[in-house]
């Protein structure tokens, strides 16, 4: 216990920013970076991540008022508030069962990667652990079973590498960092809906739409340019969090400002991913240059069963236009539907600014089609929002638990962001009802999904990327 507080003390001292750039240093020099380019990759990481840091901490406040002023104009009264994934961070770090797979979850993803189980260097985005830690910190609270609860969060890392490698091509080429993907487990879910349902919305005509950000840019003008998409959003989220006081000079003064704050986010949040991008361009190519020693080729095989990616963080593709784009349209319609689906008990808030990191792999899929992210958006969130609800007694009892303190007035929390996830949900009652027969069935499924990805992973590939082309 003494060896994981400390764990968690060194890193809660440095943070993700000082962490982060360490282990990108030691992997360039480990991948034969010369150690210049590995210490300006270091150096491009914790600039990187505290851009991210400001301009979301900036950011948030602003829009997560709008979103509260748009739920009392609505009148919504709904037991489960969203109070933003910050809570499950600390309570995910409180807990033994969490900081047990923190210290020892490094060394799964390191041997599930030299023995190939998985192609995803994980370490390299070890501070997205928590995900895997908030879920056996929510099994523990609800089974008090220590090792059910752990062996919750190393199958979670499982399933979540294939959904990572699965994705990893579309997602590379479409972000344009070579080699690299996201493996966030609150995110990666999100590829099973973009695959399965993308043939439906190409029945349904949704991939002769052009709705991408180079079709805005081409036919609106100046009007589809980033920056003028992002006041125009801007200024529909402030009217509609004030349509009850549009006649007063505070609310138009509020509307404008998120207006110029969301252009400014469209302005400002590509440039500062591209800084974090230059982090890992120098690991990309000696990745690359290994990858061709070992196969002897000139030319590098993107269908090459060998090749391998490191996981970055999902901040990478925040800022990338489509996704930025789709993001915060889909911040109206979700709060929205928490109004009109039946049954639902949860309120999304906090956690609607994270919705363009939550429909990255959508946008990587389906090749950066706004109507379709949109679509799969609306369709697996929905069902996230019954999965929050359901899961709204536990998360609640398990965050105070370790220390986190509720709103007055607030009933219960979860985190839209982290909870409201449909897949992962359906394996924490599997594990958590302690029923032999569903864990193993779990297992089952993982299995065969692993033997297909290692068999026909170059077939999976080439699927997604003629699935891709679809769009126009």
């Amino acid at each position: 216990m003494a060896l994981l507080n400390s764990v968690n003390e060194i890193f809660r001292t440095f943070g993700a920013s000082v962490v982060v750039p360490i282990i990108i240093f030691i992997i360039a020099l480990l991948l034969r970076v010369k150690p210049r380019k590995a210490m300006m990759s270091a150096f491009y990481a914790g600039v990187g991540l505290t851009g991210f840091t400001w301009i979301i901490s900036e950011f948030t406040p602003v829009i997560t008022k709008v979103v509260r002023q748009m739920v009392n104009n609505t009148g919504i009264k709904l037991p489960v508030v969203d109070i933003g994934w910050e809570a499950g961070s600390l309570a995910a770090f409180g807990s033994t069962v969490g900081l047990t797979f923190f210290v020892f979850g490094l060394l799964v993803e390191l041997l599930l990667f030299i023995f190939g189980v998985t192609k995803i260097f994980l370490p390299s985005n070890i501070w997205n652990n928590f995900g895997y830690m908030i879920w056996g910190t929510l099994a523990f609270y609800a089974t008090h079973n220590y090792w059910l609860s752990l062996g919750l969060e190393f199958f979670m890392l499982l399933y979540s590498l294939i959904l990572a490698e699965i994705q990893a091509d579309r997602w590379s080429s479409y972000y344009g960092i070579e080699n690299t993907t996201v493996d966030a487990l609150h995110n990666i879910e999100q590829v099973v809906p973009a695959i399965l349902l993308d043939p439906l919305w190409n029945l349904l005509g949704f991939n002769k739409v052009k709705m991408t950000p180079k079709d805005f840019k081409k036919k609106l003008g100046v009007f589809g340019e980033p920056i003028t998409m992002g006041m125009i959003l801007g200024l529909i989220l402030g009217i509609l969090g004030n349509l009850s006081s549009l006649g007063t000079m505070k609310a138009w003064g509020q509307i404008t400002k998120v207006a110029v704050q969301l252009a400014a986010v469209m302005a400002i949040f590509p440039l500062i991913t591209k800084v974090f991008a230059q982090a890992f361009t120098p690991l990309s190519a000696a990745i690359d240059e290994q990858q061709k020693k070992k196969t002897h080729a000139k030319q590098k095989d993107r269908y090459d069963k060998k090749r391998w990616f490191l996981a970055v963080d999902d901040g990478v593709g925040y800022g990338e236009s489509a996704t930025l784009i789709s993001g915060i349209i889909l911040i109206p319609i979700m709060v929205l539907m928490a109004f009109i689906l039946p049954g639902n008990k949860t309120l999304p808030v906090v956690d609607l600014i994270a919705i363009p990191y939550m429909v990255e792999s959508i946008v990587a899929i389906t090749k950066g089609n706004i109507l379709k992210v949109i679509a799969t958006g609306v369709v697996w969130f929905s069902l996230g929002l019954y999965a929050a609800s359901w899961l709204g007694p536990i998360y609640t009892g398990a965050v105070t638990h370790y220390g986190v303190a509720i709103p007055t007035g607030v009933v219960m929390v979860t985190s839209f962001n982290l909870v409201a996830r449909p897949l992962n949900a359906l394996v924490f009652a599997a594990f958590i009802s302690e029923n032999p027969l569903w864990i193993t069935l779990a297992i089952i499924i993982y299995l065969v999904l692993l033997f297909g990805l290692r068999k026909y992973r170059p077939q999976i590939w080439r699927y997604l990327n003629k699935m891709a082309a679809k769009n126009a």
